[in-house]
């Protein structure tokens, strides 16, 4: 992030000697990206460091290793996410659909709260968790975030956390990357603010409240994700959530959707209009994040407002449908479907919509769904996503033709 934010006390100079609490001696941590060199946040805690683990080491019970289906054949996907079950909570309920060597997207429908003295980390990959269903608080060690339907919640690499649902359920689409995601660089100008022609403004965003210090000690359990989706359980003697301020431009934040301002014009805008967010460098490796909402469709007299059938051949693409009024897919999808359409295939509209779309022209389109396009990574389909799929996804528009044309 480019905004440099404050919360709670901390000594003025870096480095120097602290007391957040009378005769305490405080300790300070970095957590940092791309080794010395990349955003970075001080944090000061209470009194121990957070390396203080009062139990050896252990695997733990839980896996997220993505497994690939033994089905290697190319065609497009559809997944029908509606009919996963709710269960466990965010980590354990977590089910990773598809993977490559930097990006892994999964689905968790939680049904219940973490446990209090139990979180997780991943330390392998940034995480955005996109709000599709349900309530309730992000818990960190930078503060407190509010879960908010169809909210981005971009938690960094190394933080640790927990999620307390006030809702029954929670429905989260979750992506992982390699690399920190952050509003595109070409959104902002050489002092890193946002340039008044942006589609987002990075003030928009929300910021963690940092709570009172928690000076407890104890047994609590972080289960952090490494090499490749293992996880171990590491056990600190105090609670990890002892920080008495922070200061850095490292640190969870939450978007809401809604806060991408549609950039439009005459005739069809090509997807990269309504990036939010990106991965890597934009152009060899990560991935961009782009948001469909409502907006005015072009008012060209003869604009054709649906996409043209499009080979991206450097991307995969995936979306997720958070509602089914997505004219392109009108019939096909459903809501909470996600489709998949690997770079080495052409996709397109389905049927006549495309000449259905000559209605919207200069007006408000309604649509709600978030895209994944890759940058020269190729993704893989999990067992799990291949057991949720619509098995006539790939003869899906040749049906949708012979219907039109009959």
């Amino acid at each position: 992030m480019a905004m440099i934010t404050k919360r709670g006390t901390l000594p003025r100079t870096p480095h120097t000697e602290f007391y957040a609490k009378a005769g305490v001696f405080s300790l300070e941590e970095i957590h940092g990206s791309y080794g010395f060199n990349g955003a970075y946040s001080r944090k000061i805690h209470l009194r121990s460091y957070p390396t203080e683990q009062s139990k050896p080491p252990k695997k733990s019970n839980l896996s997220l290793i993505p497994l690939p289906t033994g089905e290697n054949i190319l065609q497009p996907y559809h997944i029908l996410t509606k009919d996963m079950p709710y269960e466990g909570d965010v980590i354990s309920g977590r089910r990773p659909l598809l993977f490559g060597l930097n990006t892994i997207i999964s689905v968790s429908k939680p049904s219940e709260s973490m446990q209090e003295k139990i979180f997780f980390r991943n330390g392998e990959k940034h995480e955005l968790y996109f709000v599709h269903e349900g309530e309730g608080i992000l818990k960190t060690e930078y503060g407190n975030l509010k879960v908010k339907k169809n909210h981005y919640l971009i938690i960094p690499k190394g933080t640790t956390y927990s999620i307390e649902l006030s809702s029954k359920d929670a429905f989260f689409l979750i992506i992982e990357s390699r690399f920190p995601i952050i509003f595109p660089p070409h959104y902002m100008n050489k002092e890193g603010q946002a340039t008044l022609m942006a589609p987002i403004v990075e003030t928009e965003i929300e910021v963690p409240e940092l709570a009172e210090p928690i000076d407890q000690k104890g047994d609590f359990e972080i289960n952090v994700k490494h090499n490749d989706g293992n996880l171990s359980t590491l056990t600190l003697s105090h609670h990890p959530f002892d920080v008495v301020g922070w200061e850095g431009s490292l640190y969870p934040f939450a978007f809401d959707i809604n806060n991408h301002h549609c950039l439009v014009r005459e005739i069809h805008t090509a997807p990269p209009t309504r990036q939010t967010f990106q991965s890597g460098d934009g152009n060899t490796y990560g991935f961009s994040i782009c948001s469909f909402i409502t907006q005015i469709e072009g008012w060209h007299p003869k604009d054709i407002a649906a996409p043209y059938a499009h080979y991206n051949v450097d991307s995969d693409e995936v979306m997720f449908f958070a509602s089914e009024k997505y004219g392109a897919r009108e019939g096909v999808i459903t809501e909470a479907s996600i489709t998949f359409h690997p770079g080495s295939l052409p996709h397109s509209p389905h049927g006549d919509s495309a000449k259905r779309s000559t209605k919207m022209r200069g007006k408000l389109n309604e649509q709600l769904a978030v895209m994944l396009d890759t940058f020269f990574e190729s993704l893989t389909m999990t067992e799990i996503g291949y057991k949720y799929r619509d098995k006539e996804y790939a003869l899906s528009w040749h049906k949708a033709a012979s219907a039109v044309k009959s």
